[in-house]
């Protein structure tokens, strides 16, 4: 049996995101709650030297859209990287979910072989879809998302393993 690219890709991206949002909804709640800034939580780093939350959602979202537009051979929509609240960020969520869905599986599926070439490290890396999707997307993917949630849970947010995997 093959793998569809497009199973493997658009519903994972739209579940995982649609969960993201919920966990941001949540880190909101708990900010007003606490009486915290918003901006405490939305600027939040574990260490000085890495991405704060703001940046996790928005590698996590240019990941998604990224893969599917590389993949159906499309233009991938430029965002201004300028989120900084917690509306803001789940606004670029759903925008990103909107494009997701916008592909039809036939746009995506049979793409296992296509060369994907996009600049990075200095210069550019070269896969094929499958490993580009499965190695390279995958884990960059769910390493922000991970990131965002840690940071959450890190800062008191009551989440826990369901909020990250959803009601199946």
């Amino acid at each position: 049996m093959t793998i569809s690219m497009y199973q493997a890709s658009a519903p994972r991206f739209i579940n995982t995101l649609s969960n993201l949002s919920l966990i941001l909804d949540k880190a909101a709640a708990h900010a007003e709650a606490k009486k915290i800034d918003p901006l405490v939580l939305t600027s939040a780093r574990l260490f000085p030297d890495m991405f704060a939350l703001t940046r996790q959602v928005q590698i996590a979202t240019d990941q998604a859209k990224g893969s599917m537009a590389r993949l159906a051979g499309v233009e991938i929509p430029k965002y201004e990287d300028n989120e900084q609240t917690f509306p803001e960020l789940k606004e670029r969520i759903a925008k990103t979910i909107e494009f997701v869905k916008s592909f039809k599986p036939e746009q995506i599926d049979g793409t296992e072989d296509k060369e994907i070439v996009f600049p990075g490290g200095g210069g550019e890396r070269r896969f094929k879809g499958m490993q580009y999707l499965l190695g390279w997307v995958y884990p960059n993917f769910y390493f922000h998302v991970t990131t965002t949630y840690a940071l959450l849970r890190h800062n008191g947010v009551e989440i826990g393993k369901g909020d990250f995997l959803g009601t199946p």
